[in-house]
């Protein structure tokens, strides 16, 4: 299943926090979030920003892997990804990452119930991650994707991750005020 939402929707962070309601399986506990990319590009910074958003922000009760200060890029995340599956067993393993698509899905923000490959815009071979995706497509496809990773606008980049990070901050709040209301 697959939700899509443009950034400039305003109904996009809401759209996104009840994507994430119906996909990820363990609602009780904190979603792992494993944010893939770089700054050495901004189309490529997207999930190292809504890393650092999440792990700064005050909201997030979970963890954050890839932050501006650590990213996690597409080669790293392939062995990331056994050691969250066996560090934390019972948390779903949210991947945020930035794509390219068609012209017309530039500024979409789509969520997938499944794996991403990261890498995948950059014409990289290397093993999916994740039990939901969170992608952000930042560029245009084309047989030369990567250099389109330096040409894209930080504003947009740093908007959509405002979305992601919003998102997924509400879903967390909730997990935590489900929690302590089954306390008590």
């Amino acid at each position: 299943m697959e939700h899509t939402f443009h950034f400039n929707n305003t109904m996009a962070r809401t759209g996104i926090y009840m994507a994430l309601r119906s996909l990820i399986k363990h609602q009780n506990v904190p979603p792992v979030i494993l944010c893939i990319g770089s700054d050495l590009a901004v189309g490529d910074s997207l999930g190292p920003i809504v890393g650092t958003m999440l792990s700064t922000g005050g909201r997030f009760r979970g963890y954050v892997y890839g932050t501006l200060r650590n990213p996690v890029t597409a080669k790293e995340a392939k062995y990331l990804a056994e050691f969250l599956k066996k560090t934390h067993p019972h948390g779903d393993i949210v991947a945020v990452d930035a794509a390219v698509g068609e012209e017309e899905d530039v500024g979409l923000l789509k969520v997938l119930h499944g794996s991403v490959r990261p890498g995948a815009g950059a014409n990289k071979r290397l093993p999916k991650v994740g039990d939901v995706s969170i992608l952000g497509i930042v560029a245009k496809k084309s047989p030369l994707s990567y250099p389109l990773f330096h040409l894209t606008r930080l504003g947009c980049v740093y908007a959509m991750a405002d979305i992601i990070a919003g998102a997924i901050s509400d879903y967390s709040s909730e997990l935590v005020v489900n929690s302590s209301q089954n306390c008590g």
